[in-house]
């Protein structure tokens, strides 16, 4: 019974996991052999027989007869043999079948404890083979289960994947049973176990979601130059097509949008605007920050950033909610980018204060945050919400409403 245990321990892993004949093969007559050295000594002999499609195996052990015993592991006795066959002389070798049962409870337990180790071990190695080469693809998935700081994923064959919080688009929520689309982000051995890492903010998964919406992306017509996103936000996505008579972005939007949508969808209703590629940087920024209409710009090349300038109505374009589109167009170009209205001093009424005016009592540092987002006087200021400035300038509620209160009391008085 122990012995149609092991086979049927071995067989169940050989149907459910898929590993190839050879590899079972070997690996069964492995931990034999490492057993019966165990039992009988690393010199003793043996013929291994193994029948996989009928779940049985032989073993034989041989040792040579003599007369006198030196080396138990090899030979045997003359006297011994006779007890058990009489035709036999010195010199000849003595062939017995070894049975399972010999082997006893433990032997035979520490025999399917060592194949389910070494199997499990294959398939680690198989897993991590498998999708070692696969980084980059797109992945669809069924969600196993899910946590507050991971979702388990099951692939076609149910290996276990990992989507971490990190790579889920904020507003993901995954039950039991939902399928996923990710791409596949990173696979590593640790403690001897295959994580295979998914991500779902990744700038590649978007470029890649591209190239399967697109055809022309797919046939290499249309290339991507570089992809940046706020995941479930924002993102920019610049192309180039090697084809004049195609428009890139024309093809990457689709008819009213038709293939854009289902990425958007997707990536749960992120924003994404694609534009032409250039090498030039001005105008790269210009169509970055678009709708926003650009008056001018200076660049400083040393410490990578411009300064943008545009008319007062314009600004919170080129801002873009929350600071998303001016964050982005600098990711794209490589260029820390800020927003000035352009001759803001003559473009207030004679009742309002440009912001420089209030460095006595503001710090500069701040004046320069509320710049950032098109804040360049006091009534500018005080035309925002404190949570829309905390929002958009990234500084505290507290320190918001000091600086309302310093300018509301310039006017009061």
């Amino acid at each position: 019974m122990e012995g149609l245990n092991l086979i049927s321990t071995f067989a169940e892993f050989k149907e459910l996991k898929s590993i190839d004949r050879a590899t079972m093969m070997s690996v069964l007559e492995d931990i034999f052999r490492t057993q019966l050295a165990r039992m009988y000594g690393e010199d003793a002999q043996f013929d291994i027989i193994i029948n996989i499609d009928k779940g049985d195996f032989e073993i034989w052990r041989t040792r040579e007869v003599v007369e006198t015993v030196e080396n138990p592991a090899t030979e045997i006795s003359l006297e011994e043999v006779k007890k058990i066959d009489d035709s036999y002389e010195i010199g000849e070798d003595f062939t017995e079948e070894v049975k399972l049962s010999s082997f006893g409870r433990r032997g035979i337990l520490n025999l399917r404890q060592n194949l389910s180790g070494r199997i499990m071990d294959i398939e680690k190695a198989n897993l991590y083979n498998k999708y070692r080469d696969r980084i980059g693809e797109i992945l669809v998935g069924e969600v196993y289960q899910s946590w507050k700081k991971e979702a388990l994923v099951m692939d076609e064959d149910g290996n276990e994947l990992v989507l971490p919080k990190s790579e889920q688009i904020p507003s993901d929520r995954f039950h039991k049973g939902d399928t996923v689309k990710a791409v596949i982000l990173n696979v590593e051995m640790r403690n001897n176990t295959p994580i295979i890492t998914l991500s779902r903010t990744s700038e590649l998964f978007l470029e890649r979601l591209f190239e399967q919406e697109v055809p022309e992306i797919f046939d290499g017509l249309i290339t991507i130059k570089k992809v940046v996103r706020i995941p479930g936000e924002r993102a920019k996505v610049a192309v180039e097509s090697y084809d004049d008579r195609i428009d890139p972005v024309g093809a990457c939007v689709g008819v009213k949008g038709s293939r854009i949508h289902g990425i958007v969808r997707e990536l749960r209703n992120e924003n994404i605007d694609v534009i032409n590629w250039t090498a030039n940087k001005q105008l790269l920024i210009q169509r970055a920050l678009s709708p926003a209409k650009i008056e001018s710009m200076e660049f400083n090349e040393e410490k990578k950033s411009v300064n943008v300038y545009l008319k007062p109505s314009e600004v919170s374009l080129a801002i873009g909610k929350g600071g998303s589109n001016i964050k982005l167009a600098g990711m794209l170009a490589d260029y820390e980018i800020e927003a000035y209205r352009e001759n803001a001093e003559e473009n207030f009424d004679e009742e309002d204060v440009i912001l420089e005016e209030f460095k006595d009592e503001i710090d500069e540092w701040i004046i320069e945050a509320l710049q950032k987002i098109g804040c360049d006087t006091a009534k500018s200021v005080l035309a925002l919400s404190a949570d829309e400035i905390c929002r958009r300038a990234d500084l505290e509620e507290e320190t918001v409403n000091y600086v309302q209160n310093v300018l509301r009391s310039e006017f009061e008085e």
